[in-house]
């Protein structure tokens, strides 16, 4: 019967987050945490190259609307 299967998989959801909870626990204390000096080196490369990335879109962007207009420029003139 179905309703009966549904009832023993609730049954079973304490045990299977239990479990859960046992294994990551376990996988977190694996992991290797970087240093505080990485955290910064790296957050500054962020940072840099986010601050990088946008000024190329600026200048991109500048450049194709003056292109762009332009273009409508010359092909709306009487």
């Amino acid at each position: 019967m179905e309703g009966s299967n549904f009832i023993q998989r609730v049954k079973g959801w304490p045990e299977a987050v239990k479990a859960y909870v046992n294994d990551l626990q376990t996988e977190m204390h694996r992991v290797t945490w970087p240093t505080w000096k990485q955290v910064r080196a790296t957050t500054i490369v962020v940072i840099v190259a986010v601050f990088g990335f946008a000024f190329y879109f600026l200048i991109v962007d500048q450049l194709l609307g003056t292109a762009i207009a332009k273009v409508f420029d010359t092909f709306t003139k009487r």
